[in-house]
């Protein structure tokens, strides 16, 4: 079983990152494996609605990870998105990351477990949270929670050694998603069939 880790910080060895080696290292020692995806630091555009990927399964823009993204998550059988607090949201770039990702290929992470993680040096990890969890929630995933809300406060990365009820947090969350990957394994050997995804229906306030 591995689980995908998104680092959703345009900074590949920042505070995110040094969040998601402690999730890391207790989901190794649970015996999962796991990688982490780092979005990069070059900009990442929006999603314009052009609705291009629901033919192809693919992003229409491919030059900045997003359906290199997509294809490697086919692979994982659980997953993490992190993300810093800028200005007391989720990064842009994190946004409009899983904004195409989700839209492109949320089928692909339908019956998965998934947890949501918010890095901050002080305030807006909770409205972060909310935002990240509006994911997994669309795409029929199942999400993992733990001990307390799933953040973390340090400036720099050093600093997140210091928040030790940050830290008993994120063990306690991979714990718990280590837990529901082999749960779900024991209900696949045993034949418990997973829900049916019914066709989408599409509808608006007015219809």
């Amino acid at each position: 079983m591995k689980v995908l880790l998104l680092n959703g910080s345009p900074h590949a060895n920042g505070t995110t990152y040094a969040t998601l080696t402690v999730i890391q290292a207790q989901l190794r020692a649970s015996g999962i494996d796991s990688e982490v995806f780092q979005i990069g630091g070059k900009p990442i555009a929006g999603c314009i609605g052009c609705g291009a990927c629901r033919k192809s399964g693919k992003c229409a823009f491919g030059e900045d990870g997003v359906n290199a993204f997509i294809e490697k998550a086919k692979g994982f059988d659980g997953y993490v998105f992190a993300s810093p607090v800028h200005f007391a949201s989720a990064s842009g770039a994190v946004t409009a990351f899983l904004d195409r990702g989700f839209c492109a290929a949320n089928a692909n992470f339908a019956y998965k477990p998934a947890a949501t993680v918010a890095v901050a040096r002080r305030a807006g990890t909770t409205a972060t949270l909310d935002q990240l969890n509006k994911y997994p929630l669309y795409a029929s995933m199942y999400l993992v929670g733990s001990r307390y809300w799933n953040m973390v406060h340090g400036a720099v990365p050093a600093d997140i050694t210091k928040d030790e009820e940050g830290l008993l947090v994120m063990r306690a969350l991979a714990d718990n998603l280590a837990y529901l990957l082999k749960a779900l394994e024991a209900a696949k050997i045993g034949g418990v069939p997973r829900p049916l995804l019914e066709p989408a229906v599409r509808t608006n306030f007015i219809k």
